[in-house]
């Protein structure tokens, strides 16, 4: 095994234990609180995935996007509210380590390597949902400084991050080319939390609105030049979808597990019938699972190998939006296995499907990844 492979390995056998002996005993109880962990937290940290794509200048594990996909299905075949806190903290962090200073870095990148310290992405606003282009909190050029208006909404640990990557529109008439990210501390006066989201799935992740109201930030902590910030978003989120999928594929694989071990507690397989319907059914809903598998492990490569002329965000968008609509297919069909049984909380299949359905709606719904698959198709033309 060379040692990209083992590299690999080792970051999937570290997750699977963390999954199975720490995140499996306490899904149930994150998802019924609705509340965030800070035990996942501090176990996430230890392990280095809170710094995985952190170069290791700066304190991080410098991995690769095969690794954080491996991390993030091993994570949610348990618990998908804890798998997101490791794909938010790198969508965070992804922006600054591409496009910042090194003096941004410098400010940034250790504190959340080393001192466990939270990020988290701020994109969505309430207006303009998915459009990215469209946004519309403004930053304002002021002496040394920048002055920014604006609220973001469905902010994924909006309410406990250190640091929040924004962007904003410096330049509204050039559109995506008028498009700057900035990073912005907890703290920082104007910032502040409003609502937190009660969603029906992923409960245990924080889901915040950010309000930011006259903020000084100084030129020193914008992310790049003006008017990279939408190239930069793109770049991050071509990187992050891949991880989106995993974590489906990790939700969906969950759902046949349970099922299998379900069934064979109850003699499910244990028929005239060779092989048994049920057991016909869960083979359908693998194939499908490992389609989804591989559409997210190829385009995570992509990524890997910065292949050279291959649309590679149509190959992240794919991942994500087959990945998460085959989760939800499984999902349902498992609760529907388990008839009355598969609705209650005694089991952890409900939990799953609603988890399933957060997944096809955030980080670009799928209606706006089949978009994006399109555009590239006629393009490509």
């Amino acid at each position: 095994m060379d040692p990209v492979e083992q590299m690999r390995e080792n970051w999937r056998r570290k997750a699977k234990e963390v999954g199975k002996n720490f995140v499996a005993p306490r899904a149930s109880e994150i998802d019924a609180r609705g509340e965030f962990s800070w035990e996942i937290v501090e176990e996430f940290a230890r392990h280095g995935f809170l710094r995985l794509l952190i170069p290791k200048q700066y304190g991080g594990e410098e991995g690769d996007i095969t690794s954080f996909c491996i991390i993030v299905e091993e994570l949610a075949r348990y618990c998908a509210s804890s798998a997101l806190l490791v794909v938010v903290q790198a969508v965070g962090t992804m922006p600054v380590a591409l496009g910042g200073s090194e003096e941004l870095k410098e400010r940034v990148l250790p504190h959340l390597a080393k001192k466990k310290g939270l990020i988290c992405f701020c994109l969505t606003e309430p207006e303009f949902g998915s459009d990215a282009a469209s946004i519309r909190t403004k930053a304002i050029l002021e002496g040394d400084s920048y002055r920014i208006n604006g609220r973001k909404c469905f902010i994924t640990n909006g309410g406990v991050s250190d640091f929040y990557t924004v962007f904003t529109t410096t330049q509204p008439d050039r559109r995506i080319e008028g498009i700057t990210g900035f990073v912005i501390e907890k703290g920082t006066p104007g910032l502040s939390v409003g609502k937190i989201e009660e969603k029906m799935g992923i409960r245990g992740s924080n889901t915040a609105e950010v309000i930011l109201d006259d903020v000084r930030v100084p030129i020193r902590q914008r992310i790049g030049e003006e008017g990279v910030g939408w190239w930069l978003m793109m770049r991050t989120l071509n990187r992050s979808r891949p991880a989106i999928g995993a974590m489906a594929v990790g939700v969906a694989q969950g759902a046949i597990d349970y099922l299998i071990q379900y069934g064979q507690q109850r003699d499910w397989f244990v028929k005239k019938e060779v092989p048994s319907p049920s057991l016909l059914e869960i083979v359908e809903m693998m194939v499908e699972v490992e389609a989804s598998r591989a559409i997210v492990y190829k385009s995570a490569q992509m990524m890997d190998e910065k292949a050279k002329g291959i649309p590679v965000q149509m190959f992240s968008a794919m991942a994500k939006y087959f990945a998460s609509d085959i989760a939800m297919k499984v999902t349902t069909n498992a609760v529907q296995m388990l008839h009355w049984e598969g609705l209650t909380a005694r089991h952890p299949l409900e939990r799953m499907m609603r988890d399933a359905k957060v997944i096809q709606i955030f980080e670009g719904t799928n209606q706006i990844q089949r978009a994006v698959v399109a555009h590239t198709l006629l393009k490509g033309k």
